[in-house]
């Protein structure tokens, strides 16, 4: 009868072990997928502002092109 019990007490024990081990393995999975994510937007962030300062320096430079070219033609013209 004693062996019995304490069989049953270890077999109870592991199932609880199992359990507590899958939901542990499952809390990994969901951090791993949101620091994935976060990364991700992380990423496409800093990718998104570097092409919209790549934007504005390319708009400003040609404004200036522009200016000059204008001026230029401008005096060629009137000179």
């Amino acid at each position: 009868m004693r062996m019995r019990q304490s069989l049953a007490q270890l077999e109870r024990a592991f199932s609880e072990e199992i359990a507590l081990d899958r939901r542990r393995r499952e809390r990994l999975r969901e951090t791993a997928a949101h620091r994935s994510r976060r990364r991700h937007i992380e990423r496409t962030h800093k990718h998104g502002s570097l092409r919209y300062g790549l934007l504005v320096v390319s708009i400003i430079v040609t404004a200036v092109v522009v200016t000059i070219a204008m001026f230029e033609t401008l005096y060629y013209v009137m000179g």
